[in-house]
C-alpha cells in the first residue's frame, strides 16, 4: 500500500491492504465494489481508479450511475429480505 493511500485514506488503508494480502490485487480490483466499496458508509474510501495497482487500460471502473443503480437493487434485496416478500408481490 502506497504512503500517499494510507495518508490520504488511514481508516481504509488497513482493510483494503489485508484484503490484498489475503486475496490478490486482482480480486480486489474485481470486487472492489461488492466487498469492500460499502465501507464508504462509515468511512472515506478511495474510488477504485485511486488505488495505487489500478490501470485504466486493464480495469473497468463504474460510473457513479451504475453505482445508484446496484446499490438500489441491494436495499431492495435486504428490504424483501426483512418482510419475507419476493419482488412484484
Amino acid at each position: 500500500m502506497t504512503e500517499t493511500l494510507s495518508d490520504e485514506y488511514p481508516e481504509a488503508a488497513p482493510y483494503i491492504q489485508q484484503a490484498i494480502d489475503e486475496h490478490g490485487e486482482d480480486w480486489v480490483l474485481e470486487h472492489y465494489y461488492e466487498q469492500l466499496y460499502l465501507l464508504g458508509r462509515v468511512m472515506e474510501m478511495p474510488e477504485k481508479d485511486e488505488l495505487p495497482f489500478y490501470d485504466p487500460d486493464e480495469h473497468d471502473t463504474m460510473t457513479e450511475e451504475e453505482r445508484v443503480e446496484m446499490y438500489q437493487a441491494w436495499a431492495e434485496y435486504r428490504e424483501n429480505l426483512r418482510t419475507g416478500t419476493k419482488p412484484d408481490e
